[in-house]
């Protein structure tokens, strides 16, 4: 059922941003004309659910990027969202080797996270200051923990990083709905907007509930190899299994072109 509604999202997504301009439609009068194209930036909190939570201690927080277009001169618009969430995170700091001793130390930093992109089908209208919306999505969540060893040299370049690994990952299909509202806070003026494909600029509020199937994660905490064989065993890993459902809470800002 889900590839079907992903497989359906992305067809018409496709299809949405192939699409000519429908001339003469616009937000108000003396706006440039043709579908609007939307693009949101939001910071996401996710709240597990059911048998998801009661392996999960605590809320997962990341981000989301959203884009989506205009069907013609409806108030549909068919998207692709973006999101990551970092629910577990631990950090120690080791010796760099044993041969160097105490002399150099480094820091080894676990993550556990939850990338999901979804394709969305959206009811939103596009004139006047608020405008709430309604949505479904259709895709799959992605669930890893990475470990990397990071220089305590003081810089915070991405090249401080030494190594990195993913120790552990699985993949669940996920689908649901979500609603929220869009708030209209600056506008260009009208000789601007002429000259710009900028149109306005709102903030955002919005909530999801993400039915997710089951899927293996670790649980949150630092990974050790307890019987000091130089790998990580399975029976040395905290595995959950579960449904993966979420509700996660949105808030950000939303550009229309």
């Amino acid at each position: 059922m889900y590839r079907a509604v992903v497989f359906l999202v992305v067809v018409g997504l496709v299809g949405g941003l192939a699409a000519p301009e429908v001339h003469g439609q616009s937000l108000s009068s003396g706006e440039r004309s043709g579908p609007v194209r939307i693009g949101s930036v939001n910071f996401n909190v996710g709240v597990p659910v059911g048998p998801f939570a009661d392996n999960i201690e605590s809320a997962g927080f990341g981000g989301n990027l959203f884009l989506g277009t205009q069907l013609g001169a409806s108030p549909a618009v068919l998207g692709l969202d973006l999101g990551f969430l970092i629910y577990g995170r631990s950090e120690r700091t080791v010796l760099f080797s044993r041969t160097v001793g105490p002399s150099v130390n480094v820091d080894v930093i676990t993550t556990n996270n939850i990338f999901q992109p979804h394709a969305v089908f959206q009811l939103q209208p596009l004139q006047g200051p608020f405008r709430p919306y309604v949505e479904a999505v259709g895709g799959f969540k992605y669930l890893f923990t990475r470990t990397r060893i990071e220089d305590r040299g003081g810089s915070n370049d991405a090249d401080d990083d030494i190594a990195s690994e993913t120790n552990f990952d699985d993949f669940a299909w996920s689908g649901g709905g979500g609603a929220g509202v869009d708030i209209i806070v600056y506008r260009p003026r009208e000789g601007k907007r002429a000259q710009s494909s900028f149109r306005e600029l709102s903030v955002h509020f919005g909530g999801q509930y993400l039915s997710g199937q089951e899927a293996e994660y670790l649980a949150e905490g630092t990974l050790q190899d307890e019987n000091d064989n130089l790998r990580l065993d399975k029976s040395e890993l905290d595995i959950r299994r579960s449904t993966t459902n979420l509700v996660v809470i949105k808030i950000g800002l939303t550009a229309y072109f």
